[in-house]
C-alpha cells in the first residue's frame, strides 16, 4: 500500500484488522517516487490518487508498475472522469481527465488498455467513475 501520509498508512492498518495481514509493504511516499519491485505483483490497483499527478508523473508511474508486474498481471485505474478535457480543482490542486486524456497517457506509458467499464448508480451530479484495466 502507499500513500503519501504516513497517519494514513497507520490508520489504513487498524481499517484493514486481519486482512492487513495480507499487505506486504506500506509504503510513505508519492506515487511520482515509488518504484514497483520488479515482477512482484498479479494486480496493482490504483485509485482515485491520479488526478494529483501529472501527465507525466502518471505515464512515468504506469511505465514502473509495468516493470512490477508478474506474468499476465494487471494494472487497474479506478477513478473519476471528466465529461470532456481536463478539469482543475482549486482546492486541492487536483485535476480530473477525461476518457481520452487517460487512455492517451496509458498508450504513452506503453500500456495497452484490455477493458474499460464505468460504475454504475452513482448520482448523476458528480463526476462519473470508471476503471480500466491494462497491462
Amino acid at each position: 500500500m502507499v500513500d503519501v501520509t504516513e497517519d494514513f498508512l497507520i490508520k489504513a492498518k487498524t481499517y484493514l484488522g486481519e486482512e492487513g495481514r495480507r499487505v506486504r509493504n506500506y509504503f510513505c511516499c508519492g506515487l511520482q517516487d515509488f518504484s514497483p519491485e520488479p515482477n512482484s505483483y498479479d494486480v496493482i490497483w490504483i485509485q482515485w490518487v491520479i488526478g494529483h499527478l501529472t501527465d507525466q508523473h502518471l505515464a512515468e508511474f504506469l511505465r514502473r508498475c509495468k516493470v512490477g508486474l508478474r506474468p499476465n498481471g494487471i494494472i487497474v485505474i479506478k477513478d473519476n472522469m471528466a465529461q470532456e478535457g481536463v478539469i482543475m480543482d482549486d482546492v486541492d490542486s487536483s485535476v480530473c481527465r477525461d476518457q481520452e486524456v487517460v487512455r492517451r497517457i496509458v498508450r504513452h506509458a506503453g500500456l495497452n488498455l484490455l477493458a474499460e467499464e464505468r460504475q454504475e448508480n452513482f448520482p448523476d451530479e458528480i463526476y462519473q467513475v470508471y476503471s480500466f484495466a491494462m497491462r
